[in-house]
């Protein structure tokens, strides 16, 4: 299974940058609610504040992408607007050591997306420039792998800076929101110089993009059009991960159950994601992508639906650890199908509705997960496995068949 090292390093410049983002989804919450931050101008529940603060990331990350993408595609440049998107990511990771204030943060976590947005496109449009129909779907589950490495990880090391600061560094003190921060600011750092020394924009990359930015809904003959189908799709994949990490508290209330618990059930859909993304992408490239991502969301909505009602920890692993297998299925065969969609310079215009629906999933689901928990445990994860499966019929009906014949 041979990867491309331009690939490589975008993935790995991609797990540091998640690294550091998935760093911030424990560290922010608690910096909210801590006595480093006041309300301000805002006076709202800190509780509130911290969910908004969250989901303003994933929101204006998704906002900015078609436009990022459609701006690529014209200049016919990719790697100067992930440079600058990494810069931004690190220079708002320092700035949150200095913002005390809520609406303050919420400013900085907006201008963060934004900088995300930039890179997500770019990227992604980069792997499909340096993506062969028989390699297009291993390079992006190597991408996508890679970032979920960082994006487990993360909030591990976050627990563990806030929960053991104040650190001696060269006999200064250093806080553990702030080491936090300073870690997440480094992994942008460290993205930042992988991409500078190893990322080079492809010669044959086509500024021929077109001059608009509508997003086509309809095929022109009464069905979807397929890269809208694939990006509803993407998103119930997002939403089905967001609505867990959104309810914490009451997953462990429910398992009796410790943070660790749960960190081991995070960690057992990442690990499963991991391990399955670049097989699924491997052989979608031999065998097609669309029975993957259809097969991927018919097997995350049971996982989905069983976590609604499991009664111990290891049940609930299981079922995260089957959720993960059927999100990797899903997300990096479909991917690679939009990009073999794509062309005439128009890559990154074309990705970003995928890119743009996962980071919506991620943005919305923390909002949409809380009220429906209210109505019972079970339905935030029922709604999930609904929407799942009315997504595989979706792309079954909405999506054309393809083979992919690899070298």
């Amino acid at each position: 299974m041979s990867v491309d090292r331009r690939v490589l390093a975008l993935g790995l410049a991609r797990l540091a940058d998640s690294f550091g983002n998935a760093l911030l989804i424990v560290a922010l919450p608690l910096y909210v609610v801590s006595a480093h931050v006041h309300g301000g101008v805002l006076a709202l529940p800190a509780a509130v504040v911290s969910g908004v603060v969250l989901a303003a990331f994933g929101v204006f990350d998704a906002v900015i992408q078609p436009w990022a993408g459609r701006l690529s595609d014209r200049l016919g440049r990719r790697r100067v607007f992930v440079l600058v998107g990494l810069c931004v990511l690190a220079a708002t990771n320092l700035a949150f050591l200095g913002t005390h204030t809520y609406l303050g943060l919420l400013a900085v976590r907006v201008v963060q997306g934004l900088g995300v947005g930039l890179t997500v496109t770019a990227s992604v449009a980069l792997i499909n420039e340096y993506s062969t129909p028989d390699s297009r779907g291993v390079h992006f589950g190597v991408f996508n792998a890679l970032r979920l490495v960082g994006f487990g990880v993360g909030p591990v090391v976050a627990g563990v800076l806030v929960a053991h600061g104040p650190f001696d560094v060269l006999g200064h003190a250093v806080g553990g929101f702030a080491a936090a921060f300073d870690v997440a600011a480094v992994a942008a750092g460290l993205s930042l110089v992988v991409v500078y020394a190893l990322v080079r924009d492809p010669v044959e990359t086509s500024a021929a993009a077109a001059n608009d930015l509508g997003l086509t809904v309809s095929d022109g003959a009464g069905g979807l059009d397929p890269v809208f189908a694939l990006g509803g799709a993407t998103l119930v994949v997002a939403l089905g991960i967001a609505f867990f990490a959104a309810i914490e508290p009451a997953i462990n209330a429910r398992l009796g159950q410790e943070a660790v618990g749960f960190g081991l059930e995070f960690a057992a859909f990442v690990a499963a994601f991991v391990l399955a993304q670049p097989v699924a992408g491997r052989l979608s490239d031999r065998l097609g992508r669309k029975p993957f991502v259809v097969a991927g969301l018919c097997l995350a909505a049971p996982a989905l639906l069983a976590q609604g009602f499991v009664a111990a920890p290891w049940q609930m692993a299981l079922t995260r650890a089957v959720q993960g297998v059927g999100a990797a299925m899903a997300f990096g065969p479909a991917l690679a199908l939009v990009g073999d969609y794509a062309s005439g310079g128009d890559d990154a215009s074309t990705l970003s509705i995928l890119t743009m629906a996962f980071g919506l999933g991620a943005g919305v689901g923390p909002v949409v997960a809380g009220p429906l928990a209210d109505y019972g445990f079970a339905v935030p994860f029922a709604v999930a496995a609904a929407l799942s499966v009315l997504a595989a019929l979706v792309v079954q009906t909405q999506v054309p068949d393809d083979r992919v014949e690899a070298a």
